[in-house]
């Protein structure tokens, strides 16, 4: 299966890496900074014979039998660059967010049904085995009808790290710690939760970090449309740690509990009748960072979509679900009320301006 991918920065060699895996062709890289591409080429020598390309556009237009593409360029271009995949007939993985904007990811999801190619949200947490395994027992019913849940990230984010990239901390092509940091753990939360949300009421801060544009903490309550609720709670201002992200999920028979770096330890999965079924056991799925391990199961599931002609198992539908809930936090603190779902077209853009200099909201 021969690969491409756009943008060769920080995320990049979990790609990469997941393509390698998969046995693929690394058969282009793209990247507008040279050192980048020839760093990650340096990194993994399966790269060392692909195309270098400073244009997105001119890689896929030299290249139409490209099988595969990701997307792993700053936040802000995920939108155009997915769209231009698509429309030339390329599957393609588009990192999180999928775009900044819904009318964006409404494009991308449209294009792709039209063109009838493969294009895939890189929400990899979904695979997580602890996820997996309580997404099990949601599937089979066996929390019973669910009562509330919650998403707690909280990471730790320096000026150093912001400094790395002008994008990184702007509406324009990020957005603040929900969109950025946070959204992997807000779309398990909707996922589990039932999906569906009536409305969400949210509040965004920016306590520590007065040079980027958006948020460094952020909560919300959400309402589901089968009568649960959940709250958010997302920041990057935990002191010099990466601390934990924990899922919870309560229901009338059962309850579960997911925690770790990156929701990877199953620390409790408890319900009626339970028997002494392992997949249910207190369990942990070693990760040595952030990102986990769920890159290469996104990257063997697309090949195996491609193979067979299936949908992925993480479709723009559910980067589209990811991307709403964020927007519609902020949508509820610029405005300080509840907002209803679905919402319509929103997007980072309509939040410039949102804190004064000294971090306040306007």
């Amino acid at each position: 299966m021969r690969y491409g991918i756009i943008g060769c920065g920080r995320i990049a060699p979990f790609h990469i890496g997941a393509a390698e895996a998969g046995g693929m062709e690394i058969t282009c890289i793209c990247d507008t900074d040279p050192k980048a591409m020839e760093a990650l080429a340096a990194a993994f020598p399966a790269c060392a014979g692909a195309k270098r390309y400073a244009d997105f556009r001119k890689m896929l237009c030299e290249n139409p039998g490209l099988d595969l593409v990701s997307v792993a360029t700053p936040s802000g271009s995920h939108g155009e660059i997915g769209l231009f995949c698509i429309e030339k007939g390329m599957n393609v993985i588009i990192e999180k967010p999928v775009a900044m904007s819904l009318a964006e990811a409404d494009a991308l999801i449209a294009a792709a049904d039209k063109r009838g190619v493969k294009a895939c949200a890189c929400h990899q947490n979904r695979f997580n085995i602890p996820v997996q395994r309580l997404r099990k027992a949601l599937e089979k019913g066996r929390l019973g009808r669910l009562s509330h849940g919650s998403v707690c990230v909280r990471w730790f984010r320096d000026r150093d790290y912001y400094s790395q990239a002008s994008w990184r901390g702007t509406w324009k092509d990020d957005g603040g710690c929900l969109m950025n940091q946070c959204i992997h753990g807000i779309d398990l939360l909707r996922w589990c939760m039932g999906g569906e949300i009536d409305s969400v009421y949210g509040v965004i801060r920016q306590n520590q970090h007065p040079y980027i544009e958006a948020e460094d903490a952020g909560m919300a309550l959400v309402r589901f449309k089968n009568g649960a609720s959940a709250t958010i709670e997302g920041s990057v201002n935990v002191y010099n740690t990466d601390l934990e992200e924990v899922l919870c999920v309560f229901g009338e028979k059962g309850y579960a509990k997911i925690s770790g770096l990156c929701a990877n330890r199953l620390e409790r999965l408890q319900y009626e009748g339970m028997e002494e079924d392992e997949d249910y056991q207190a369990f942990e799925e070693k990760a040595k960072n952030i990102y986990g391990n769920g890159h290469k199961s996104v990257f063997a599931d697309m090949a195996e979509a491609i193979k067979e002609n299936r949908a992925p198992y993480i479709d723009l539908k559910a980067g589209r679900d990811a991307l709403e809930l964020v927007l519609a936090v902020y949508l509820s603190a610029k405005e300080k009320r509840p907002v209803a779902l679905p919402l319509r077209d929103c997007s980072t853009l309509d939040f410039e301006g949102f804190f004064d200099k000294n971090g306040k909201q306007i």
